[in-house]
This record gives C-alpha cells, structure tokens and sequence, in this order.
C-alpha cells in the first residue's frame, strides 16, 4: 500500500496522474455506455504498455475519438484509420485502431439487442459490484471466471482486443469488482 497525504490507497498509485485516477475513477460503478466505451477502448490499447502511459495519452483519445461516442466511431473509415495512425497523442497500432471501430460497432449491436451496453455488461457480474477482500497487489488475479466468460462472450459478438486479463481491468476500471485493497480509503467509498 502507499500512503500519500495521510491516505493509505493501492501501491500502484504512485503518481500524480495515477493518484487522481485512483481517488477519483478507478473502481466507481460505470453505467454510462458512453464511459464504458472509453474504458473498453483505453484498456485493449494498453495492452502490452503501463497504465501511466494510457493516462498520459487518455486526453488525446477522448479528441481522437469523439469523446468516444461510439456512434460517430463506428462510422470511421479507411481515411480516419489512417489520421489515427498518425496521430502521436494516442498508441498509433493499426489493430488496436481498427478494434476501437470494431468494438463501437459492435457494441450498437448490443445495444440494439439488450438496449444499453451497461445492461448487457453488468450481466457478468449479476448486476451489482463484486467486492473483494485481496491484502496486498500481488493477491489481485489477472483474470477470474467472469473475465473469462465476458471475453467469451464479448468475441462472440465481435469485439476484439477482449481478453480475458483486458475485461478484467475493464471490470475493475468502471466498478465490476472493487479491488481495492484492504487498508486502501477508497474500498469503503466505492
């Protein structure tokens, strides 16, 4: 854990950027389709890089994204592809780029079935946060049996750069699971 200010929270904050994040976001049950959009796509972007690194950039994808409204995403074609992939304030990764437009198309799709994206999401975890007791970060998995079933599910429909480990962190990201640990002034909060 890491105290900072007299606060005990999660020792992966460790920075401003990240502390804000942490105080402010992570884990807060998301119900907004729009902002579990924006988490679905900064988490498979981040696959493969830190966290920091997305949240540097995180400013830059909400105006290269359209404040990630999925409706104007899933329109983009070959020429706005290519102006992502030249734009240096987002990861320039052609399929994580293309799997940006991928998934808003395919999350209309949901909402056009189940009428929200949040409706359809929250299944996964019964419609309520689950809350874990983990003492320490190396106590929190990668990836439970409901990250599994969501990735499943998820590519089933469409989506891509939804593995498992990514839904997970989504899941933790928009308050699926509180994951913060025991001692952390937030567990209680969210």
């Amino acid at each position: 854990m890491q105290a900072n200010n007299n606060l005990v929270r999660c020792s992966w904050a460790k920075n401003d950027l990240a502390i804000q994040y942490h105080d402010e976001e992570w884990g807060v049950p998301q119900h907004d389709d729009r902002i579990l959009y924006e988490f679905l796509v900064l988490e498979g972007a981040q696959a493969g890089l830190s966290w920091d690194t997305i949240l540097r950039k995180r400013e830059a994808y909400r105006e290269a994204f359209e404040g990630f409204d999925p409706e104007q995403v899933a329109r983009y074609l070959k020429p706005q592809v290519e102006r992502l992939l030249k734009n240096p304030g987002i990861v320039r990764n052609r399929m994580k780029i293309e799997s940006a437009v991928q998934n808003a198309k395919a999350l209309l799709q949901v909402k056009g079935e189940f009428g929200s994206f949040d409706k359809y999401i929250w299944k996964f975890v019964g419609g309520e946060p689950l809350r874990n007791s983990f003492r320490k970060l190396s106590d929190v998995p990668a990836k439970t049996s409901q990250s599994d079933a969501m990735s499943k599910h998820l590519r089933k429909r469409g989506f891509n750069f939804v593995g498992s480990t990514i839904c997970y962190a989504f899941m933790q990201a928009v308050g699926m699971v509180n994951d913060h640990v025991v001692g952390c002034f937030r567990r209680e909060q969210v």
